[in-house]
């Protein structure tokens, strides 16, 4: 069983916002710092730049398009002050532990999947008591690779000791998550926890929070066949 962590298991969006609103006492601006961070963390992936660099100049860029000139010092400061923000206000959703407890009971194989940066999402999971639930950490920047890339899934299963036919992959986006996943012949499992009923692409599950997960697991193991063990 694979599973995304920012905005799967931790509640990054809200704890990166209210960062963001604290800083510059604005509450807007997280679309357009999300979009900055995709394009640089692609030049990570890619081994253009590396985790620190990216960050440095994602921050830079950020500030640029809202017209605020500051040195290469003063960026650095913003950066850490966000950062420490953020680290402050994570949170878990509140379904996460008893999924997690119940993944583990079941003896599945865990493995958190993630395209941000390692020693970042590792700190994460260890901060708030999630590491120990899982058997292997996939880090797209160590990998070269990034979901939706197959290479990520196929890489996730070798380590698992598990066909992708007998994996699935759960996260918040729909694309670089379950299309992604079920691209790569794991059962890709889209975790909107707003949802509305809107249309899913074919061969994509759909979830509105983890409480979902063991229900819709157990209805699919006749179908998929049981997941790797410890």
């Amino acid at each position: 069983m694979c599973l995304d962590i920012d905005d799967t298991l931790i509640d990054f969006t809200a704890a990166g916002r209210r960062a963001l609103a604290t800083l510059l006492g604005r509450g807007d601006l997280w679309p357009l710092w999300d979009r900055i961070t995709d394009r640089h963390t692609a030049l990570v992936v890619s081994g253009e730049l590396d985790y620190a660099a990216a960050h440095l100049r994602r921050t830079q860029c950020f500030l640029d398009e809202l017209g605020i000139v500051l040195d290469a010092e003063d960026v650095a400061a913003f950066e850490s002050r966000r950062k420490e923000l953020v680290r402050r206000s994570w949170r878990l959703f509140q379904d996460v532990l008893p999924c997690l407890d119940w993944l583990r009971a079941t003896d599945v194989l865990l493995a958190a999947v993630t395209n941000a940066s390692g020693a970042h999402q590792r700190a994460k999971l260890a901060d708030l008591g999630l590491a120990r639930f899982f058997d292997h950490v996939a880090i797209a920047g160590e990998l070269g690779v990034a979901k939706p890339d197959p290479v990520m899934f196929h890489s996730v299963c070798a380590n698992l000791g598990c066909s992708p036919s007998e994996a699935a992959h759960v996260g918040d986006k729909l694309h670089t998550d379950a299309v992604g996943a079920r691209d790569a012949g794991l059962e890709g499992i889209w975790l909107d926890r707003g949802y509305s009923g809107s249309d899913v692409p074919e061969g994509v599950h759909v979830i509105g929070g983890l409480d979902e997960l063991p229900q819709l697991l157990v209805s699919e193991f006749a179908r998929i066949g049981v997941p790797a063990q410890r």
